[in-house]
């Protein structure tokens, strides 16, 4: 009897956070390699509850979520690294708008200069480079991944609200000792993920979140990146 109770205590504790808000905000990174270690899925549902809380206009929660595990994401995984690695065109629902100039090319630089010097990749090394971004779609080797999208209907003010519920998931799986990985790749072949979820809604395909138990041994695990000081960004004014 005593055993059992001590196997529910435990149980119980595995559904609360590990950390507070301040600590699950930094310690939020980007993660690219996983452990071959499936999230309980009591654990996952407290996730994802909790996630739902997230702020939204006019409270229409807009965020469509689906989840893959097992042989499903398997084959998502397949698939989708085997439409990339052949050149097959992507055909995503929202258009990527990326052209950084300024002091936004600086930071996108220094990211992707911290990122590849982890990995051993040089800046002239096409192969190295292509490895990496077939990692993308290799879900970095994550036993889960989340799709995200919303109804075509609703514009940028609204896809805010998508991103706001995407952050609310990362810093909660950051509690729960899980990490995670926002991915814009996983726009590129949404209709290989609305067969997979017999999606009929017309809902399009934002992005994609891989998440599970960080790898420590994966080098590209040891990238840190930096923040702008807060006066770049931030204005206080009284009057």
């Amino acid at each position: 009897m005593n055993k059992m109770i001590k196997e529910l205590a435990g149980a119980a504790e595995a559904l609360e956070p590990d950390m507070s808000l301040l600590e699950a905000i930094a310690e939020r990174r980007s993660v690219r390699g996983f452990l071959d270690r499936e999230v309980p899925p009591e654990v996952m549902t407290r996730i994802f509850d909790i996630a739902r809380q997230a702020p939204s206009n006019c409270n229409v929660q807009p965020w469509k979520v689906y989840v893959a595990s097992g042989a499903l994401k398997d084959r998502l995984r397949q698939q989708m690294y085997e439409n990339t690695a052949n050149g097959v065109p992507p055909n995503p629902d929202y258009e990527y708008r990326g052209d950084f100039r300024d002091e936004y090319r600086v930071r996108q630089v220094e990211c992707a200069v911290a990122l590849y010097s982890q990995m051993g990749i040089g800046r002239h090394d096409r192969e190295g480079r292509m490895r990496a971004v077939l990692r993308n779609f290799e879900f970095f080797d994550a036993p889960h991944i989340a799709f995200i999208g919303m109804n075509p209907a609703f514009g940028t003010t609204v896809a805010v609200d998508v991103g706001m519920y995407a952050q609310t998931l990362m810093l909660t799986m950051v509690a729960f000792g899980l990490h995670s990985c926002p991915m814009g790749s996983m726009r590129n072949y949404p209709d290989l993920i609305r067969e997979a979820f017999d999606i009929r809604d017309g809902t399009k395909i934002l992005f994609g979140v891989s998440f599970g138990y960080e790898d420590a041994e994966v080098p590209a695990n040891a990238t840190r990146t930096t923040r702008a000081p807060l006066d770049e960004n931030v204005v206080f004014r009284s009057e």
